[in-house]
């Protein structure tokens, strides 16, 4: 019998197999004829209409003149197909009924999807941690991707990938505390990863992953992560990491030394060894800490020092195009740095704008190191699509 048994994964690769043999949608078929073979799976248990499947493959308009005959050959394509499972699998499995197909119920079949969802709701009934653990730990690894993800934007298959892609979600996040909680801290790195792979957009995910990576000692790697980390939210969506992936990072780029050190080894440590003359670019968490330094000081100091935001858009006040707003934000970059002094810190804090802190440079003059940059860039981009907006606000001092 399980020689006989029809072998289906939808999550990730869609793909068939019965003994050695097996069919996948990593060939050269016609999209449509997977289309046609999962919608057929997923709807087994029933018989599916001519006009229901008519719908489901010519839904853009294209009818064919003679839609019947179009069902009958993509039909025919679906059984070929079929048939490198086993000589006649394709009739075996694919019945004609009155008005439609429908698939075979009496073959023998397993579905990853079933599988997996049956996974995850007995792990929830677990009674101990280590039942749940292994439940869970089965259940992501059947998770090789999103169901169909081939034919993700067929709308049938938008709400089911959803349910999935959620269900995987609140599995991985149930999961990882309880391998902290077990020490099983290199197998949080790799459900991590892999987690990140499908949902590459999920903080919580990257939190788990620095925290676990730092515990294992791989600072350069957690720094790495979260650096690539916030490129991507910069990048997609325009935002900072949160507080506690910032403090993470703080703790991979620390540098505690193992020995002792003398006053002149701790000074050679702290000299900055860069010779350029522009401004100091850093980090947005790191621009933070600056300008937090500043503003305790000013408390005593009283110095002036000034905030200034360059911000990127189209002549009439919109968004640019990604690709453009890209190229202008790394040519925006080079001009800050080679126009501001080097006492002065610059760093982008969004998709598009900078932040320039500018001390011991009271209004008026810092009005004019913006000015400076915006009329550099004029010059040296004078066919940008980008027009620059600056504001530029007094530091307040710390007064907590």
């Amino acid at each position: 019998m399980e020689n006989n048994t029809i072998h289906v994964r939808m999550l990730g690769t869609f793909s068939l197999s019965r003994g050695d043999q097996e069919i996948n949608d990593n060939g050269n078929r016609s999209k449509k004829v997977w289309l046609l073979l999962a919608y057929m799976i997923y709807s087994r248990g029933r018989p599916v209409s001519n006009e229901e499947l008519s719908a489901l493959l010519w839904s853009e308009g294209g009818d064919s003149v003679n839609p019947l005959n179009a069902l009958k050959t993509m039909f025919h394509r679906v059984r070929s197909s079929l048939d490198q499972l086993g000589e006649g699998s394709g009739h075996e499995l694919l019945l004609r009924s009155r008005g439609g197909y429908s698939w075979n119920g009496k073959a023998p079949l397993t579905l990853d999807i079933d599988e997996f969802e049956a996974l995850c709701h007995k792990a929830e009934k677990a009674k101990s941690t280590e039942e749940t653990i292994s439940l869970c730990l089965q259940a992501v690894e059947l998770y090789e991707g999103d169901f169909l993800s081939k034919l993700s934007s067929e709308p049938w298959v938008v709400p089911i990938a959803a349910y999935y892609h959620q269900l995987y979600l609140q599995t991985v996040l149930e999961l990882l505390p309880l391998l902290r909680q077990t020490g099983r801290i290199a197998e949080i790195v790799r459900v991590c990863r892999s987690a990140i792979a499908v949902e590459p957009y999920n903080e919580a995910l990257y939190c788990h992953l620095l925290r676990s990576l730092l515990d294992l000692g791989e600072d350069r790697e957690a720094a790495k992560v979260y650096e690539e980390m916030r490129d991507l939210f910069y990048a997609n969506f325009g935002i900072m990491p949160s507080e506690e992936a910032v403090s993470l990072y703080r703790e991979a780029v620390r540098t505690v030394n193992d020995r002792t050190l003398s006053p002149d080894s701790v000074l050679s440590q702290l000299r900055e060894t860069s010779k350029d003359r522009g401004a100091l670019y850093c980090d947005y968490d790191f621009f933070r800490a600056i300008y937090q330094a500043l503003a305790r000081a000013l408390e005593r100091s009283g110095d002036a020092v000034h905030l200034g935001l360059i911000s990127v858009c189209d002549k009439d006040g919109a968004e640019l195009p990604k690709r453009s707003l890209d190229r202008v934000m790394e040519n925006l970059q080079d001009t800050i740095r080679s126009n501001l002094r080097r006492g002065d810190v610059a760093c982008q804090c969004s998709v598009s704008q900078f932040l320039l802190l500018l001390p011991q440079a009271n209004y008026e003059n810092s009005c004019m190191v913006c000015s400076r940059v915006v009329k550099a860039f004029a010059r040296q981009y004078p066919h940008s699509p980008a027009t620059l907006r600056v504001t530029v606000h007094p530091l307040e001092p710390n007064l907590l």
